[in-house]
């Protein structure tokens, strides 16, 4: 993610030979532990008809974000343009529930406001926050709309360039940004002997890997295309981390205890069920292939 770099992901469109999806729709909407708040189905509720949902301004769906929205998941940190896979996601979403784009407000919301419990200034906000059981006691979430893998970067000539095994990066001084499931897989999944080094956001981490203060950054594998295509002139990827448990998914975050959790929920499973989601996942986040650490 970028301090001031451009708003493309380059390389992304023209890179190499074998392009691939990465997967990340293939994971069950039903299971409680990788998708959802644990809510009803949106069949389950009176009414999911625009005019029936309970939303902060009547009449329109307010969606939050971060800012700067990055690549790959918006575009010229400007979400309201609908391009982006999340940004996407979200007007797909808005959509099912019978809003049309001019009847979505996008508003500012940074990623620890999101998660942290109180009263939200958006109805629903994508911001690549991965649904876990702890979150869940301080927020709602809708089902799974992106599969996630944690994936390790560097810089060419590193000390962890061509590794191909977890184990060898138990020596590695690692980063990842607070908060994260990444900070979580780089401190649990890798364990290094050195520890994880902890960074507000993304693009201070990077700063952190082109000064070398650090060997490499655990980040989710869109990022971290983005990281050594966009940000980094050498940058490289170690590979991704082995699926471990429940598959991480990203949802849509909601309100605790928010009226509108299983109509979203019921939206997005739909997007799921008729192929949308994978659709966006070919548009917006179609790469080459990183290689699987053993």
């Amino acid at each position: 993610m970028p301090l001031t770099t451009p708003r493309r992901l380059l390389g992304l469109a023209a890179a190499g030979s074998t392009l691939l999806a990465v997967a990340a729709c293939g994971a069950p909407v039903d299971e409680p532990s990788a998708s959802g708040s644990g809510s009803p189905s949106a069949g389950a509720t009176a009414s999911c008809a625009p005019a029936d949902l309970k939303t902060l301004t009547p009449g329109t769906l307010t969606i939050g974000t971060d800012k700067p929205a990055y690549e790959p998941w918006f575009k010229d940190d400007n979400p309201s343009n609908g391009q982006g896979y999340e940004s996407a996601v979200a007007f797909a979403i808005a959509e099912r529930l019978g809003f049309p784009k001019d009847k979505v407000t996008w508003v500012v919301a940074p990623f620890n406001t999101v998660i942290a419990p109180g009263a939200k200034t958006f109805d629903i906000d994508l911001n690549q926050v991965s649904i876990s059981d702890e979150r869940k006691q301080a927020v709602d979430f809708s089902s799974g709309y992106y599969d996630v893998r944690q994936t390790v970067i560097t810089y060419k000539g590193s000390p962890i360039d061509g590794k191909t095994t977890v184990a060898d990066l138990k020596g590695a001084k690692l980063g990842a940004q607070v908060g994260t499931t990444s900070y979580t897989a780089a401190d649990e999944q890798i364990a290094p002997t050195e520890k994880v080094a902890v960074f507000d956001t993304n693009d201070l981490a990077v700063q952190a890997l082109q000064n070398k203060q650090i060997d490499g950054i655990v980040a989710d594998l869109p990022t971290a295309f983005y990281m050594t295509t966009a940000q980094l002139d050498d940058g490289v990827i170690v590979g991704q981390l082995p699926a471990e448990g429940d598959t991480e998914q990203f949802g849509a975050v909601l309100d605790k205890g928010s009226p509108l959790t299983a109509c979203v929920t019921g939206a997005v499973d739909a997007l799921r069920s008729d192929g949308t989601l994978e659709k966006l996942v070919d548009e917006w986040l179609s790469t080459q292939g990183a290689p699987e650490l053993k």
